[in-house]
């Protein structure tokens, strides 16, 4: 028998085969594929109709989405006017709606011992109102240590350890968020060394299509990642007139009317579920239950 070559070796091992997939950029990288995650609609998308949090289910659920991103502060003015979460679980349920994700904005990961605290109490509360809600997740984005850099990686770790602890007693996951204009957890590196070395099962990274642009992290180290470590990815799509430093929130765009990767990046990641996150001012003004379809079918079409 001849010796196999090395090159013969790494091809025998599916290790060469793999690597060729991470150059793939064009939509047909996508389209051929087997993988189909779950769409989603992150809130934000039509949060500026000021809708109120049932409506917006309602019309998730209108538009053919089937999973969904909650926002806390919608929640908790829901209930503030009188509304219960066994209510609004039920709402759900029955529009057949999956609630995969909560956006909150707990300042867990701060430097100041007192707020921190206040920040793991404020998780703790909105965790257990999520577990009455069947979501099985939160984000923790770095909120409160955005405009100040500095902040040591591996005391973020530990924090964020502490909340995934509280999360695997709570039943709902935090998921590390990437931000790309804050002055830490703005790079893929930065969030990915948080979530490794808090040594933890469950850890895991919400990252976005936005913020690996606006943080200016490689789209072509994202297989550094894994397979597993993204459950929700947020799309949306951007134009690079606008340069990283210049971009903010209110530029984003439907997902595929821009030039972001993003097929490179979904063969790449393969993440469950998908989510269209917008802060589109103009998209505001129209017709909530238009936008929502429209962004489905362009989420759809990127996949066809």
């Amino acid at each position: 028998m001849n010796t196999l070559s090395r090159r013969s070796m790494l091809k025998a091992s599916g290790i060469a085969a793999g690597a060729s997939t991470f150059s793939l950029t064009s939509l047909a990288a996508v389209k051929k594929s087997s993988y189909k995650p779950e769409f989603s609609l992150n809130m934000s998308t039509i949060m500026g109709q000021k809708l109120g949090y049932i409506r917006e289910i309602e019309i998730a659920a209108a538009a053919g989405f089937r999973s969904c991103e909650i926002w806390m502060p919608t929640l908790e003015a829901y209930l503030k006017s009188g509304g219960t979460l066994s209510e609004a679980r039920k709402r759900a349920d029955d529009l057949g709606m999956k609630i995969q994700n909560a956006i909150g904005f707990a300042q867990w990961i701060v430097d100041d011992e007192k707020v921190r605290a206040q920040g793991i109490e404020q998780m703790k509360r909105e965790m257990d109102m999520l577990a009455q809600l069947g979501c099985p997740r939160t984000a923790a984005p770095p909120m409160g240590a955005t405009k100040e850099a500095g902040l040591d990686l591996h005391k973020a770790a530990e924090r964020y350890r502490v909340i995934l602890e509280l999360g695997a007693q709570m039943g709902v996951k935090p998921i590390l968020e990437m931000w790309g204009h804050s002055k830490n957890l703005s790079k893929v590196s930065e969030v990915l060394f948080v979530a490794a070395e808090a040594g933890h099962p469950d850890a895991r990274l919400l990252l976005d299509v936005f913020h690996i642009y606006k943080g200016e992290s490689s789209v072509d180290a994202l297989h550094i990642v894994g397979p597993d470590a993204v459950e929700v990815f947020h799309v949306n799509d951007y134009v690079k007139s606008i340069a990283p430093g210049q971009i903010t929130d209110a530029d984003r765009i439907y997902a595929g009317d821009g030039e972001a990767p993003i097929a490179q990046i979904l063969k790449t990641l393969q993440p469950e579920v998908i989510s269209l996150e917008l802060f589109n001012k103009t998209l505001y003004t129209q017709d909530p239950l238009t936008v929502a379809k429209n962004g489905l079918a362009k989420m759809q079409r990127i996949l066809l």
